[in-house]
């Protein structure tokens, strides 16, 4: 019998092959460490709606852990607000971090299949950087996934996907990025 080959994701193929070599001697690393890399992918869906019906937070779970690959924790409220009929404790959230393949596959799905099913889309922003070399990229609809059946979806939600990179500047980590085919407008 032969060995069987392990899985490699397309995009983390890409890096260890051409994007690291490629920045480390453009930007003269020394040191492989140095050279920016993906830490993690953190996907956010805020459910306002739970504090009203419990299945809206159910459903909500449930297309998460179909766009992400795992599940989901909930998150809940850390103060009551009367006017939005908030407790304190109740469940108005979603929340995934993706590491490794999984974060991979993630990315590669965003980049090639859901950013180009976005309405009049003509590119991301990329002035969304934190200072610290994270991207944060803000989602209206969460059916332009296609693990998602649209005929089964109850409400639209929008979503927060974080992605988080060892870059020590924000110019590194679009470099890192733009490597990844983000289509970024500017």
């Amino acid at each position: 019998m032969a060995a069987q080959e392990k899985y490699i994701p397309k995009l983390e193929k890409r890096y260890k092959e051409e994007l690291a070599p490629a920045m480390q001697k453009s930007r003269g690393y020394k040191n492989i460490h140095q050279i920016p890399k993906l830490k993690h992918i953190t996907i956010n869906m805020g459910v306002g709606q739970a504090a009203l019906d419990k299945k809206h937070m159910e459903s909500a779970l449930k297309d998460l852990t179909q766009i992400a690959g795992q599940k989901p924790v909930s998150t809940k409220a850390r103060k009551s607000n009367a006017s939005f009929k908030i407790r304190e404790g109740m469940p108005i959230g979603a929340k995934v971090t993706l590491r490794g393949k999984r974060m991979y596959e993630f990315l590669d799905r965003l980049v090639t299949i859901a950013l180009p099913r976005v309405r009049d889309f003509r590119g991301i922003n990329g002035k969304a950087f934190d200072g610290r070399g994270n991207y944060a990229l803000g989602i209206k609809d969460h059916t332009i996934f296609p693990e998602i059946n649209f005929e089964k979806v109850e409400a639209l939600r929008g979503m927060d996907i974080i992605i988080c990179t060892s870059a020590k500047t924000d110019d590194e980590a679009k470099e890192l990025l733009r490597g990844f085919d983000m289509p970024f407008r500017n």
